[in-house]
């Protein structure tokens, strides 16, 4: 792992990550790409006080880093059902504050919630998709295990056009990048 690259871990979301989230909500630019208008920021409080953002069907988990696990950021997944009601996986994504972004903890934290994922529920498929002009997140997919499908076409309507994403899959036979040597 290289000098100035955090530790990495994940845990559930506490009291003291709800202005992080909330921040997510309500400051344009913060989730970069993603950001689609002001939300309520009290579904922030609802959720927490109703489930921690642990559902059956999705939720969150923060992405601590150093010692005293400073939150960096998020991890969310989404169950997506195919074809069979009785057949599922995952849709994955991440945001990290700006000040953490670029530093090697993005592919470590979905590489994690993969195997988190894989160990607690029985899911052959983990999905994830990002914007088409997202190099940075395609290379942290790839690096997190991640076989990029192809492209969606005007998957998303986004700053007043429809726009292409990209869909990257993982599935729990494939290879674990975190099973291997610490990659830099």
């Amino acid at each position: 792992m290289p000098v100035d690259t955090p530790q990495v871990r994940l845990r559930p979301v506490g009291e003291q990550d709800l202005q992080m989230i909330r921040r997510f909500v309500l400051e344009p630019g913060l989730v970069g790409l993603d950001w689609t208008g002001f939300r309520d920021p009290g579904v922030v409080r609802r959720r927490f006080d109703a489930d921690g953002f642990l559902g059956e069907d999705d939720g969150r988990l923060i992405v601590a880093t150093g010692a005293d696990g400073e939150a960096a950021g998020m991890v969310s997944y989404l169950a997506r059902r195919r074809g069979n009601p009785r057949s599922y996986g995952w849709e994955i994504g991440i945001v990290l504050l700006p000040e953490w972004r670029g530093r090697g903890i993005g592919w470590r934290a979905q590489a994690m919630l993969c195997s988190y994922l894989f160990e607690h529920t029985p899911v052959q498929r983990i999905e994830a998709a990002t914007h088409a002009e997202n190099i940075a997140e395609q290379r942290s997919l790839e690096r997190a295990g991640f076989e990029r499908e192809g492209v969606l076409r005007a998957a998303e309507f986004r700053a007043g056009r429809w726009r292409d994403g990209c869909l990257y899959s993982r599935l729990r036979t494939d290879p674990d990048p975190l099973g291997a040597a610490d990659q830099d």
